[in-house]
C-alpha cells in the first residue's frame, strides 16, 4: 500500500509499527450541529481507507472522538466554546445538545455507509487522562501557567512546523475566525492545554484539576483519547485538510513531548468540498446536509460514489448538478448490474486477475475513481461469466459501499424472476399509454415492500421492510 503521508510531504509505502494491527485514529466530530456534506467527504475517504487496509489482508483497529467540550470558535483559544454556543441558541443543556447531535452524525454514517469504528470516545470521558498528560508535561517544563491557563510552549520543540513543511501560507488553512491575540502567551503560536474558571464563565462543564477548576483545550483530546484506546504508538492519523494546523501540529507537539518517542508515522487529509468555489462551513454558511440531499430527492449513497470518482487528495466542487450527473451514474451501474442473472461456475483466474487489478488501484494512494473503472471493466467483458462477475462485484462492494446488490435489484432474492416480469409488463402499459394499470403495478409491489425506480436506463426495484 502507498499513500502521501502528510508528516513528510510525499507518498511512501505504508509499513505499519507491527504486521499484527494497523492503528488507526480519525478525528471525529464536534457535535454542536449537523455534520455536513464537507465533513462527510473526509469520513467517507476514511472508511474507504479502512475498508480498502483490511480488503488488501490488514487487521486495522480504529479510534473516534467525540467533541463534546472546549473546541473554541477561535484558533487563539479564545472566543466562544461551539457546545455552549448551541446549547444557548437551543435552549438545551450542553449534554443534551451532544447527545443529540451524536445520534444525528450515525444515522448520516449509517446512510453513507460510513462504518462506525471500533473504538469510540466521548471527550467528556476521559478528563483524568487529560489531567495526568499535562501533569506531565508540566514537569517535563513543556508547559507553563499564565492567568490562570496552562500552555504549550512551542519553543521547546525543535521542529513544531513539521507536517506544515515550514510554509506559513499553508497554517491559515486551519484558522476558522475571531483569531485574537492572546496576552497570555509567552509565544504567541502556544496553545491551552487546560482553561480555569478564570475564563469563560458561561462554560457549563467543568471540572477539578490542580491547575484549578475548569475543562480541557480542544486539541488535548485527541491526543489523550488516541492514546487511551490504541497505545504509545500509531500508525495512522486522519483528518480533513484544515485539521492540519493547528490542530494536528499541536496533536504531535503534546503527544511526542509526553510520550518521549515519535508517536505517529502516517498522515492522512482529505481535501475540501467547494461550494461555488469556497470552502463548506457551517460559519459561512453555505451547508448541506444528509437530510438536505433527501429532501432534495438524492440518495446518500449518489454522493458517496460521487466521492469515490475524485481523489481524496482534490478539492471536490460540488453543484447540484454534479450531483444529479452522479446519481444517473450511479443508478445506471445498478442498473446494469440488476440484468446480470447468476449463472455458471467459478473461473477463479478472471477473479484473481480483476481483484489484482481492483487491489493495486487502492494501494495506489488510494486511488478510487480507477477502483471504479475496474468495476466497470468486470461489466464489460464478455469473457467472465455472470457467476464470477455477481462474486468480483460482491466483493469489490466491500470497499466501495455502494450497495451495488445487497440493495437493488437482489438477483437471489425468492421473488425476483417475479418483480421483474411485472416490470416488463409495467413497461409495456406505459408504452401503451395504459397508465392507470401501470399504476396498479406499482401500487402492488409498493404494498409487498418493493420500490420501483425508474431511471433514464431503466427500471430498477429495492426491498423495503414492511410494516
Amino acid at each position: 500500500m502507498y499513500l502521501y503521508n502528510t508528516l513528510t510531504h510525499k507518498v511512501e509505502e505504508f509499513l505499519p509499527n507491527t504486521p499484527e494491527v494497523v492503528k488507526m485514529y480519525t478525528c471525529g466530530p464536534t457535535v454542536y450541529h449537523y455534520a455536513h456534506i464537507g465533513n462527510l467527504r473526509s469520513y467517507i475517504c476514511e472508511d474507504i481507507l479502512e475498508k480498502a487496509l483490511k480488503y488488501t489482508g490488514y487487521y486495522v483497529q480504529r479510534a473516534m472522538n467525540i467533541t463534546d467540550v472546549g473546541h473554541l470558535t477561535s484558533d487563539s483559544d479564545s472566543g466562544t466554546d461551539k457546545m455552549v454556543n448551541s446549547a444557548i441558541q437551543e435552549k438545551k443543556s450542553v449534554l443534551e445538545i451532544a447527545a443529540y447531535y451524536t445520534e444525528a452524525f450515525f444515522k448520516d454514517c449509517e446512510a453513507l455507509n460510513i462504518r462506525k469504528p471500533d473504538m469510540i470516545s466521548k471527550a467528556t470521558d476521559n478528563i483524568d487522562f487529560y489531567i495526568e498528560i499535562i501533569k506531565e508535561l508540566i514537569k517535563k517544563d513543556y508547559a507553563y501557567e499564565s492567568n490562570g491557563n496552562i500552555y504549550f510552549d512551542i519553543t521547546k520543540l525543535e521542529d513544531y512546523y513539521q507536517l506544515t513543511n515550514h510554509n506559513i501560507d499553508d497554517m491559515v488553512v486551519g484558522v476558522r475566525e475571531g483569531v485574537e491575540e492572546d496576552s497570555g502567551k509567552r509565544n504567541q503560536g502556544d496553545f491551552v492545554l487546560w482553561f480555569t474558571k478564570s475564563k469563560f464563565q458561561d462554560q457549563e462543564l467543568k471540572w477539578d484539576s490542580p491547575f484549578g477548576v475548569g475543562y480541557p483545550g480542544w486539541h488535548i483530546e485527541c491526543t489523550g483519547i488516541s492514546i487511551k484506546t490504541l497505545g504509545e504508538y500509531l500508525d495512522i492519523h486522519c483528518g480533513g485538510i484544515d485539521n492540519i494546523f493547528p490542530h494536528h501540529t499541536n496533536e504531535i507537539a503534546q503527544s511526542e513531548s509526553y510520550l518521549g518517542h515519535k508517536w505517529c508515522n502516517y498522515w492522512f487529509h482529505v481535501q475540501h468540498l467547494n461550494v461555488k468555489d469556497a470552502k463548506m462551513s457551517k460559519s459561512k454558511g453555505n451547508i448541506i446536509t444528509v437530510n438536505t440531499l433527501k429532501e432534495e430527492g438524492f440518495n446518500p449513497l449518489s454522493y458517496r460514489f460521487m466521492c469515490l470518482n475524485s481523489h481524496y487528495r482534490k478539492i471536490l466542487d460540488f453543484t447540484y448538478e454534479a450531483l444529479k450527473s452522479s446519481e444517473n451514474a450511479y443508478l445506471k451501474l445498478l442498473n446494469k448490474i440488476s440484468m446480470i442473472s447468476e449463472e455458471g461456475d467459478f473461473q477463479d483466474s478472471a477473479f484473481n486477475d480483476y481483484n489484482e487489478k481492483f487491489m493495486t488501484s487502492l494501494k495506489d494512494d488510494l486511488n478510487t475513481a480507477n477502483a471504479l473503472t475496474v468495476l466497470y471493466d468486470v461489466l464489460k467483458d464478455d469473457g467472465i461469466n455472470n457467476y464470477t462477475k455477481l462474486k468480483l462485484i460482491r466483493s469489490f462492494d466491500k470497499v466501495l459501499g455502494l450497495n451495488l446488490i445487497s440493495e437493488y435489484h437482489d438477483s437471489e432474492h425468492p421473488q425476483h424472476e417475479e418483480i421483474m416480469e411485472l416490470i416488463k409488463k409495467r413497461a409495456e402499459y406505459k408504452e401503451n399509454h395504459k397508465y392507470t394499470e401501470a399504476d396498479g403495478i406499482r401500487d402492488e409491489l409498493a404494498a409487498r415492500g418493493i420500490e420501483l425506480v425508474d431511471t433514464r436506463e431503466g427500471t430498477i426495484y429495492k426491498i423495503r421492510e414492511v410494516d
